[in-house]
This record gives structure tokens, sequence and C-alpha cells, in this order.
């Protein structure tokens, strides 16, 4: 796969919609060379849980543990990527309904066609469904992406039900991400950087109480990055099969500057659970 090093850093530095579609459907299927499966987060990581596939899947079940999914019917997963989360999530709880929401068609495309899963292409900041019509808004791994963040709290907000619930996780800022702090990763965390302070501002003030807070960083970077370095070589010929080299280099790179910044603790992954203000 060809990528132009220039269209790469203009994807990265200004992330607008049609730039983070560009980036994931270059991209993306690194993260499948590199694991092996079509989940595309970063997994949460335990002894019990040692492989990327096992992270992947867990920090899945973990988020739908928090998100109840157990007891509700119309679930709407925003920034479903290959929507492979929300095939998990059916054959866990065959009796819910997804909506996968995903501004980029492709990924959508190549999802297929699957029971109990609509495939909507739309944004974040505009979301296709009737006020008060839904049990849950989820954002695994995704709301890094939306811009303006506060603008799909205000839709999450509009679509759910009283009783419905907003979960959100992802990668946040825990003190100005600045280059001295973030290294090479300031220019290759390809979304926004949120501040966690930030996160949750937008939150309550959209009209949410955060009933639940999950700071997992630790077992998030660290394993990640000890995982790729621990089977490079063999990840890297996997990897050097469709991309050029300096992709391969950047990612290496950036895995260290991010175990760095979440063992200086200027990088951490949060999950929040949030019901409506009564």
């Amino acid at each position: 796969m060809t990528i132009n090093p220039l269209e790469l850093f203009l994807w990265t530095f200004r992330r607008n919609e049609k730039d983070v579609v560009n980036l994931y459907t270059a991209l993306s299927p690194v993260m499948q060379l590199a694991t092996g499966g079509s989940m595309l987060n970063f997994g949460f990581w335990s002894k019990n849980h040692p492989d990327p596939i096992s992270a992947q899947n867990n920090l899945c079940m973990f988020f739908a543990n928090m998100a109840e999914l157990a007891s509700t019917l119309k679930v709407v997963d925003v920034g479903s990527g290959l929507s492979a989360p929300s095939k998990l999530w059916r054959d866990t709880y065959p009796d819910i309904n997804l909506y996968d929401v995903n501004i980029n068609f492709k990924q959508l495309i190549d999802s297929g066609f699957e029971k109990n899963i609509e495939f909507l292409n739309s944004t974040s900041t505009k979301l296709p469904f009737a006020d008060d019509s839904v049990d849950r808004v989820l954002a695994l791994e995704s709301a890094q992406h939306f811009n303006p963040l506060i603008s799909f709290i205000s839709e999450s907000k509009r679509i759910l039900k009283k009783s419905g619930l907003l979960v959100i996780a992802i990668p946040v800022s825990l003190e100005n991400p600045s280059f001295r702090k973030l290294g090479l990763l300031k220019f290759t965390w390809s979304s926004e950087h949120y501040l966690l302070d930030t996160v949750k501002q937008f939150i309550e003030s959209g009209g949410f109480v955060i009933s639940e807070e999950k700071l997992i960083g630790e077992f998030v970077y660290g394993p990640l990055a000890d995982y790729y370095i621990e089977n490079r070589m063999t990840l890297k010929k996997s990897i050097l099969e469709k991309y050029p080299n300096y992709v391969e280099k950047i990612l290496y790179k950036s895995l260290l500057s991010m175990k760095k910044a979440s063992e200086k603790k200027y990088i951490d992954y949060v999950l929040l659970k949030c019901t409506l203000k009564s």
C-alpha cells in the first residue's frame, strides 16, 4: 500500500472528518496485521489476556459490563470501526439491536451484513435517530476523533431515553500535551488531544452525571508496547508485506513514546459511564 508521507502528516495534523476517514482507511490494516483480528482498540491487558485479540475482547466486554448491555435493547455504537465489538456484543447479548454509526463508508461496507446490526453512514455530531429513542450510546475508543466533542454529547443527550446511558472509552491527556512531554507521540497521536478534565467538563455541562469512572492506562499502553517490542521481528515482516518501511518505524517509535508518556502519567485511558441529569 502506497502512502504519501506528506498526506499522512496532514491527516494527522489537521484531523478533520475527511482526514480521519483517510487515516483509518490507510492505516487500519496495520492494526489488523499486528493483531490478526478486526478490532481497532488498544486492548485491556492482563495475565489472563496477554495477546492482542484477547486483550481487545477483554476491553470490549469490560466496557459492555459498564454499559449494562445485558439489560438493554437499542444500542448505538458511534465510531464503530469494522464493527468487531458490535459482533461480539451481539453474540453475547442476542436480544440487543445494534446501530453502528461510522463516517467511514468503506469500513461499513467491509463490515458486511450482520444479524441484529444496522450500519449507518453518518457523523457523530448529527446522529440519525429520533429524540428519546435509544437505550445506550457507546463510543469505544472513538470519541477522541469527535470534533467538537460537545456536539456529540449534545446529540447523545437528545436521542437517549431518560433511563439511558452514555458510555465512553477514550485516551486522554492528564497534563498539557506538549512536545517535551509526548515526544514523537505529539505528532503521531492522530486524534484530538483531549484533557481528562476537559472531557469530564463537556459531559457534565452537556447534561450528564458521571456515575462511574475507570482509569486503566497502565493496563493499556505499556503492555501493548511491550507486546510489539517482544514480537517486533514477526510483526514487522507482516507489515512490510503491505506498507513501506517508514510506516513500521513510525509505529514502533510511537509505541515507545506512548509507553513512556503513560509511565510518567502524561496520558491515561478512561472509561466513563454517564446518566442524564434528572
